[in-house]
């Protein structure tokens, strides 16, 4: 059973546009897994500056004791 040109022809356009979705399917994927840990950075990044400030008033505190 051969295929006719029309047939042919709508197949490849079909086949084209389910590539095209399934690419947009993956990078959708990727950006949400890149926004997680963005978020993930984020939120690291808060903490390990809150212990930065602790440690510079620790520091502050002993400082002043001295003098």
């Amino acid at each position: 059973m051969a295929l006719t040109l029309e047939q042919l022809t709508l197949a490849i356009i079909v086949g084209t546009l389910s590539a095209i979705v399934y690419a947009l399917r993956v990078l959708v994927i990727l950006e949400r897994r890149m926004a997680r840990m963005d978020g993930n950075i984020m939120k690291i990044t808060k903490k390990v500056v809150a212990e930065e400030l602790k440690i510079e008033k620790a520091l502050k505190i002993k400082k002043k004791k001295k003098k």
